[in-house]
């Protein structure tokens, strides 16, 4: 292995997604130097931020004044490769960025967008937090979650099995078993 190889292994990825949306406030609360010093202590060495259709700009770092690694970008076609990677996700509380981290078995911090109105995404990051899947905050309570955070206390997510309710209701419609 070369040097690069062996850099590459040690690299431990923080990715931030707002999804297509403005969450200004959660890229500017994962852009203070607090932030991003609880990162750097807890063995995170680069945070790379999808930034939506936001108009705050985080500012870029090479991770050498004591703290992560730092670059962003606004769109991807997909964030799978980026999701793969992390070693940490944190997420707005969009459904299909929660349950494809949760898929993926990566720990996640899932932050409410307050700004939304009728804000059911939160009842669904809530729920999921109780059953400790995930970590849920708030742009003012980010690092405190980041701090207090303990990844060993998250319990995998493993998706329900629709095929016994699925058979009931073809039962029921009178559609023969498979």
């Amino acid at each position: 292995m070369g040097e690069t190889d062996d850099s590459m292994k040690s690299k431990r990825i923080v990715f931030v997604t707002v999804g297509t949306t403005c969450f200004d406030a959660l890229v500017r609360a994962v852009d203070t130097p607090q932030v991003k010093r609880e990162f750097f202590r807890k063995g995170y060495t680069h945070l790379l931020i999808q930034m939506g259709r936001g108009t705050y700009i985080p500012t870029k770092s090479s991770g050498e004044d004591g703290c992560v690694a730092v670059d962003y970008f606004p769109f991807s076609p997909s964030i799978a490769d980026n999701l793969k990677s992390a070693s940490l996700v944190i997420s707005h509380a969009g459904s299909g960025s929660i349950f494809e981290t949760l898929k993926l078995g990566k720990p996640l911090i899932v932050v409410v967008n307050e700004d939304l109105m009728d804000n059911h995404q939160s009842e669904l990051a809530e729920e999921l937090a109780e059953r400790k899947h995930l970590s849920c905050a708030h742009p003012q309570t980010l690092l405190h979650t980041i701090t207090g955070m303990s990844l060993e206390a998250l319990v995998p997510y493993h998706p329900g099995d629709a095929r016994p309710v699925a058979k009931l209701i073809n039962q029921f419609l009178g559609f023969p078993d498979d």
